[in-house]
């Protein structure tokens, strides 16, 4: 299986995203994008810097001016303006041109801050991703959407800004906990479900490998995922319309995601918007009651939710319609045609929402 994969932009390649089992290759694949003796810094969190930074910091040493890293708290709650700030400050007084080169090490958190920092310190720097979490290697490190949460409301301000490299060294994948590790399936079943039928399959198959992390079962289910995102982020790169379908079980996901005040993790809250989005399916046809059923046995069988409790369906309801997919005040809902092809439909109505998010609640 090849170990590269080049994702384009506006019809011209724009960056590789490499597959290794380590990191060895990251500073020549660095020297190649002609960035020797340039500044760079690392911007991680304080859980995957113990493990990483030292690694990262020692390749990049070879070929960099000079290596400086920023660490902020792990968690969500760190995706804010003022880690932004904190990263502007370190930046400036390290004298960062934008010639420079940023290197996100992480997961989701620090790669979409990472990037919005790239794209906005001196109007934009350049950067590299180092995603160390299966939801950031599959998702979030592809295609150059960054931003930062504000006040609770997910990726509320943010901007486009494409990395010159994704570099994924896929032995990280071993250290991830298990809640972690779990979470990223909630994004590799959905890329099943939105595009690939036999994908979606092959995942159930393959169950007993990806539990046991096998590095075959990994890179393959990681490439996969790769291709089918990069796929569709080259032909709609700033979301206008094919993209949205990437957002199946965000709509109603995000909402969970706010309400449980992000004690649920981001996977987790997508596979309860997917079940709520395929009982949606379901009641319009488009599913079978088995198909559905399915859907719903399959992100179980990767220990993920499928139901939430302590919310009710008119907060979580009211909460969607500040979801930055609105349009002109309609939301544009991700639902199944069938298993491996999805659909944008702006005509999902309130009494329709509220009953597909009712199936979702666990009674007291």
């Amino acid at each position: 299986m090849e170990q590269t994969l080049t994702v384009n932009y506006e019809g011209v390649p724009a960056y590789n995203i490499m597959l290794e089992p380590d990191f060895s290759k990251l500073s020549e694949a660095v020297v190649n994008l002609d960035m020797k003796n340039r500044k760079m810094m690392i911007i991680t969190d304080s859980n995957v810097g113990t493990y990483y930074c030292d690694a990262v910091r020692t390749s990049l040493s070879r070929i960099a001016k000079v290596v400086e890293c920023i660490t902020i708290p792990s968690g969500e709650g760190s995706k804010n303006l003022d880690s932004v700030s904190l990263c502007y400050e370190h930046l400036i007084k390290s004298g960062f041109d934008r010639n420079d080169l940023l290197i996100a090490l992480g997961g989701g958190v620090v790669g979409d801050l990472t990037g919005f920092v790239a794209a906005t310190y001196l109007r934009g720097i350049r950067f590299i991703q180092v995603p160390t979490s299966l939801l950031a290697m599959v998702d979030s490190s592809i295609g150059g959407k960054t931003g930062v949460d504000f006040k609770a409301y997910k990726n509320m301000v943010g901007a486009f800004h494409q990395p010159k490299l994704v570099y994924m060294n896929l032995s990280t994948l071993l250290s991830l906990p298990e809640p972690e590790y779990y979470s990223g399936m909630g994004e590799i079943i959905k890329h099943g479900l939105i595009k690939d039928k036999a994908y979606y399959e092959w995942l159930k198959e393959k169950t007993k490998e990806i539990e046991a992390r096998s590095f075959e079962a990994l890179r393959e289910m990681v490439y996969r995922s790769c291709v089918i995102k990069k796929e569709v982020v080259e032909r709609d790169p700033k979301e206008q319309g094919e993209r949205a379908l990437l957002n199946f079980g965000h709509t109603i996901g995000h909402s969970v995601e706010k309400l449980k005040e992000l004690s649920l993790l981001h996977g987790q809250c997508v596979c309860i918007g997917m079940a709520a989005a395929s009982f949606l399916s379901y009641q319009r046809g488009l599913l079978t009651d088995q198909e559905y059923q399915d859907i719903l046995n399959t992100m179980q069988l990767f220990h993920q939710p499928v139901s939430v409790d302590g919310l009710s369906a008119e907060d979580i309801y009211e909460v969607t319609k500040s979801d930055k997919k609105m349009d002109s005040d309609q939301i544009r809902f991700i639902l199944l045609n069938k298993v491996g092809q999805a659909f944008i439909d702006p005509t999902v109505q309130k009494s329709e929402m509220l009953c597909a998010i009712q199936s979702i609640l666990n009674e007291v």
